[in-house]
C-alpha cells in the first residue's frame, strides 16, 4: 500500500475500510483474489487480496486479468486516433471498408422472419459502431424468443461468454448474412458495433488490430502487459477465470492460464472484449482519458475527443428495450457508460467508464478526479454487477475526504 498525500484528498482510515470490505468478499468465498486500485490527483492506493486461483499463488500487484468488455473504451480510443488523422470520419459510410455491411436490408418488426426485411435508410457509419446504434447487437430477450435471435446464434454471433472466433473476414461475412434488427441510428444494441469497430481500425489503419494498439496506446502509456493473450514468460502472474455452477452453486475454472484462450494469439482480436491487463496498465489508460488525452508527455488524443467521447450519444427512445444497462440514469458515449443522473453515492453525473463480464469494472470522475479500478477472476452471473463491485465502488465514494 502506498502512502497517501493530505493532497489526495483521500481518507487513510475511510481507505482501510475499503480493504476490510474487498477482504471479506474473499474470505466468504464468493472469489479467490482481487486487485483494487483507487488513484486521486496523481496518488495510488492499491490492495491486491486473495489469491490468483484457489490452490494458487497469492495476488500481486502485477497480476494479469482478462478485462473482457473494459477493452471497449480503449478500442474507441483507437478508433478516435484515427478520425484525428482523418484516415476515418465519424459521419461517413463505413462500406468503403466494411462492404459487407452496405445495402443493408432491416427486419420489418423484431417478431418478423429473417427474410421478411426493409432497405435501410441510410448506410451504417463510425458514430454508430461506438454508440452501438449500427442495427446489429445483442437482444435483451431471454431465452431466445425471436427467429433473429436463432439465426444469430446458428452463424456463431450469440452473445455470452465465449466470444467468437472467426478470422475478422469470416466474422464480417457471416455479420453481412443476416438483416439489421433496427435501421441504422435508431436503438442501442449492446456489444457488436466494438466487434466490427476493430475489423474497420485493423483494415483503415493497414495492420492488425493489436499493432495499432501496441503502437498508439500501449507502448506511449507504458501498458506492457495489455494484450490479446499472455506469453509464456508472464503466465505465472496470469489469474485464473472461474464461473459459477448453477448446479452445485461452486466455482469451477472457466479459462486456465496455460492452456486456456489467452494462452496463444487469437484467430480473433475481439475488439469488444479480447484484452488482458493489469491494474497499474489500466490506470495509465484511465489517467490518459482523465487528463483530456494525455499522460505525462504523451498526447494519445485531443481533449475535445476525450470529451466527445465521454458524453452521452443517446436520446431516450435510442435506449428503448435495453434498460437493464442504463436504469434511466446514464447513457452510451463512445465505446463506454456515462452517467446522467445521481442516484447513489457513487451514480455521479459526468462519471464514465465500463464493466467487464469476466467480473472487472473501471470508472473515472472528472469532477472528483477520481479513477476506481476492480479486477477479479470470476465471472458476472447476471446483467446486474455483483455485490464486490457494488462495495468497491460505496467504499471508493466513502473515502473522499474533502
Amino acid at each position: 500500500m502506498l502512502k497517501l498525500s493530505s493532497a489526495s484528498g483521500l481518507s487513510t482510515t475511510r481507505l482501510r475500510r475499503l480493504h476490510d470490505t474487498m477482504a471479506g468478499h474473499v474470505e466468504r468465498g464468493s472469489l479467490p483474489g482481487l486487485v483494487a486500485l483507487v488513484s486521486r490527483r496523481g496518488e495510488i492506493h492499491l490492495e491486491a487480496i486473495g489469491k490468483i486461483a484457489i490452490d494458487g499463488a497469492p495476488m500481486q500487484r502485477d497480476s494479469i486479468f482478462r478485462v473482457a468488455s473494459m477493452t471497449k473504451p480503449i478500442s474507441a480510443v483507437a478508433a478516435m486516433i484515427l478520425v484525428e488523422q482523418c484516415r476515418l470520419r465519424l459521419d461517413d459510410p463505413v462500406d468503403e471498408l466494411l462492404p459487407e455491411l452496405a445495402n443493408r436490408r432491416v427486419l420489418r418488426t423484431i417478431e418478423s422472419e429473417i427474410d421478411d426485411t426493409v432497405p435501410a435508410k441510410r448506410a451504417i457509419t463510425l458514430r454508430d459502431l461506438l454508440t452501438f446504434r449500427l442495427g446489429y447487437g445483442m437482444i435483451p430477450i431471454f431465452p431466445d424468443r425471436y427467429p433473429i435471435q436463432k439465426a444469430i446464434t446458428a452463424v456463431g454471433l450469440a452473445p455470452g461468454p465465449v466470444f467468437p472466433s472467426h478470422p475478422p473476414d469470416e466474422l464480417m461475412r457471416r455479420y453481412g448474412s443476416l438483416p439489421l434488427v433496427h435501421q441504422p441510428g435508431e436503438r442501442w444494441l449492446y456489444n457488436a458495433g466494438s466487434e466490427m469497430l476493430g475489423v474497420l481500425i485493423a483494415r483503415a489503419a493497414g495492420t492488425t488490430l493489436g499493432n495499432f494498439l501496441h503502437e498508439r496506446i500501449f507502448e506511449p502509456l507504458g501498458m506492457n502487459d495489455t494484450a490479446f493473450s499472455v506469453p509464456q514468460a508472464k503466465v505465472k502472474r496470469f489469474v485464473t477465470a472461474y464461473i459459477r455452477d448453477r448446479q452445485t452453486q461452486q466455482l469451477k475454472v472457466f479459462d486456465d492460464p496455460v492452456t486456456g484462450k489467452f494462452s496463444s494469439p487469437p484467430v480473433f482480436e475481439n475488439a469488444g472484449a479480447g484484452l488482458v491487463s493489469t491494474a497499474d496498465d489500466f490506470n495509465a489508460f484511465a489517467q490518459m482519458m482523465l487528463n483530456g488525452g494525455r499522460l505525462g508527455n504523451e498526447r494519445i488524443l485531443s481533449r475535445p475527443s476525450v470529451e466527445l467521447m465521454t458524453t452521452d450519444q443517446l436520446s431516450p427512445k435510442q435506449k428503448a428495450g435495453s434498460e437493464l444497462f442504463f436504469n434511466d440514469v446514464r447513457g452510451w458515449g463512445f465505446g463506454l457508460s456515462v452517467f446522467s443522473r445521481r442516484d447513489h453515492l457513487y451514480n455521479v453525473p459526468g462519471r464514465y467508464g465500463w464493466e467487464g463480464g469476466y467480473g472487472t469494472s473501471w470508472y473515472s470522475d472528472p469532477k472528483e478526479e477520481l479513477t476506481g479500478i476492480l479486477l477479479t477472476q470470476r465471472l458476472m452471473d447476471s446483467p446486474q454487477p455483483p455485490a464486490v463491485m457494488a462495495d468497491f465502488w460505496t467504499s471508493t465514494y466513502q473515502a473522499i475526504d474533502d
